[in-house]
């Protein structure tokens, strides 16, 4: 985090301060983007493009330009078949869907819109691309999620998942982005468009929830979770899941509440993040006191992020668990448990994710695959099964069906939520209960990350910082094991990782915003814990210093 905690931090805001809705949607349409501005051009990061409107970043002359791109992209390779297309709750989500239609209509693609006009997690839209695809080899459809995720109420998101089902990988973003920004320095002149009455006559309603609340149970042990009679308290945080949980309940028979079915695009009932912001950020303890809360009155509780792609679990033992203890108990249950999955089935992991994960890893026996920061690299291994399990330190993860097939290609959080009340159903103790047992055998780690102000100048020498130029034989005390740039798994970090035996960090700078992260953890305690933390920051002053940026 950034600086100090700000005083409104886990406190709900004065209603003076939350968003005002109709201003924003009056800027989304109103604002006019200036391409020769970095900061209003089109930027992919490893979730879409994301902005406000409010700063020119996310207006419609943007969604006109990334449409159109998209459609030329589905052109050139021969992606002819529906395009599932989903929104969350923001308030810029819906305006940008309709945008986006009137520019599909016209390019003649057919889009598959959610029946009842409703929400779709990014999950589903990634569930029903693979249910669609399989066994095809004509007529793939592909498909866009319309949310920045956890951000703020005021940000609006794009994101293209590709005919895997996953997000697009980055020559293909890469490709998007290029031809959207040409179309918004040509004036749009390029762009496709037929009014939203008659867009939307064309459109095909499709019925998102009952595919994926049915298949459920080919990925989850749904009937032991319902024998076990465990209580389960459910917050969708006013996210794009608010619609799907009392579907799964009546379902599988669960005992299980939905603490709120709110949805208001100001988010006011949240209470604000570190920073006083609201973020709809589930793994963090001042974003999500209401989730907290529940931990008397549930065994296991749970909410998602705004596009339910992000997890939070909260155990009756212990309370809001750290995203990373919980991605280690659910490897720990997994790959004991799921009999018919392969033998060689793998542990994905980004390079910045806990060591736990690791340790675990060995003593189950079985392998990891590290790759760089985005769920982007897991797509293929999920959808072949060669990757058993692939999660991310921000509280993204998903896993393979229990017969070992692809479930989703994307990060599903529902999932995950689901997965705790299994866990709980099945082990013996809740995911606190078996991480605590973990950490028995194989040590306790202390993680935090850290985000400190960086210049664009800056963030690309760090980004395109070489092993060679990091001089250490020493962090914290034990010798160096590894100093790297690229992942063990293929594909380049966009920063530095330094490693040895107990601890290590990694720096890379943000894709979104004008910060640098230091990711770092120890296994020998706190004090070691900030001792690589000092270094690292050490490392990066030095080299900020002597590329005299």
């Amino acid at each position: 985090m950034v600086g100090a905690i700000d005083p409104r931090a886990g406190k709900l805001l004065d209603p003076a301060a939350l968003l005002d809705v109709a201003r924003l949607i009056d800027a989304y349409y109103a604002g006019r983007p200036d391409p020769a501005e970095p900061a209003q051009r089109v930027t992919f990061g490893t979730s879409g493009h994301r902005g406000s409107a409010f700063n020119t970043a996310f207006n419609e002359a943007h969604i006109l330009a990334i449409t159109q791109a998209i459609c030329l992209h589905r052109k050139a390779r021969g992606i002819d078949g529906p395009l599932f297309i989903g929104i969350d709750t923001h308030a810029l989500s819906r305006a940008a869907c309709q945008t986006a239609i009137e520019v599909f209509a016209a390019n003649d693609v057919i889009t598959m819109v959610d029946v009842d006009d409703g929400y779709t997690p990014t999950p589903v839209i990634s569930h029903a691309i693979l249910s669609h695809n399989r066994h095809r080899v004509r007529g793939l459809a592909d498909g866009i999620v319309i949310t920045p995720s956890h951000n703020p109420p005021a940000d609006g998101g794009f994101k293209y998942n590709a005919s895997h089902g996953g997000p697009a990988d980055m020559d293909t973003t890469a490709e998007i982005e290029r031809i959207a920004n040409d179309l918004l320095l040509g004036n749009l002149i390029g762009v496709n468009r037929i009014p939203y009455a008659r867009a939307s006559a064309s459109v095909t309603l499709y019925d998102y929830i009952s595919p994926y609340v049915a298949d459920l149970e080919t990925v989850l042990d749904m009937t032991a979770i319902a024998a076990s009679g465990v209580r389960i308290g459910i917050d969708p945080l006013g996210g794009a899941g608010v619609h799907y949980w009392g579907r799964i309940i009546e379902r599988y028979r669960l005992d299980a509440t939905v603490v709120s079915d709110v949805v208001d695009p100001t988010f006011g009932f949240m209470t604000a993040d570190w920073d006083g912001q609201i973020r709809m950020d589930c793994s963090s303890p001042y974003a999500m006191v209401r989730l907290v809360a529940l931990k008397d009155r549930f065994d296991i509780a749970f909410g998602n992020d705004t596009d339910a792609d992000r997890h939070g679990v909260v155990t009756g033992s212990r309370g809001l668990m750290k995203p990373n203890d919980y991605l280690a108990a659910a490897i720990s249950y997994l790959f004991t448990s799921r009999r018919d999955w392969h033998s060689t089935c793998a542990v994905g992991k980004t390079m910045v994710t806990s060591a736990m994960l690791d340790r675990v890893a060995q003593k189950l026996g079985q392998q990891v695959v590290e790759t760089p920061v985005g769920f982007r690299w897991f797509v293929a291994g999920l959808k072949d099964g060669t990757l058993g399990f692939a999660g991310e330190e921000s509280a993204g993860a998903s896993f393979l069906r229990r017969d070992g097939s692809v479930w989703t290609t994307e990060k599903d959080g529902l999932l995950l939520g689901l997965l705790a009340a299994e866990i709980t159903a099945c082990s013996g103790g809740d995911p606190s209960a078996l991480f605590n047992g973990l950490t028995q055998d194989l040590g306790a780690p202390y993680y935090q990350r850290i985000d400190a102000p960086m210049t664009p100048d800056q963030k690309a020498m760090l980004k395109s910082i070489q092993p060679d130029q990091v001089a250490m034989t020493e962090l914290a005390g034990e010798p160096v094991i590894a100093i790297e740039n690229t992942a063990p798994g293929g594909g380049p970090l966009g920063g530095v990782r330094v490693r040895a035996k107990n601890g290590w960090f990694a720096a890379r700078p943000s894709g979104t915003e004008d910060v640098y992260k230091i990711y770092a953890e120890s296994f020998l305690g706190p004090a070691h814990l900030e001792r690589i933390q000092a270094e690292a920051q050490a490392v990066v002053s030095h080299l900020l210093q002597a590329s005299k940026i």
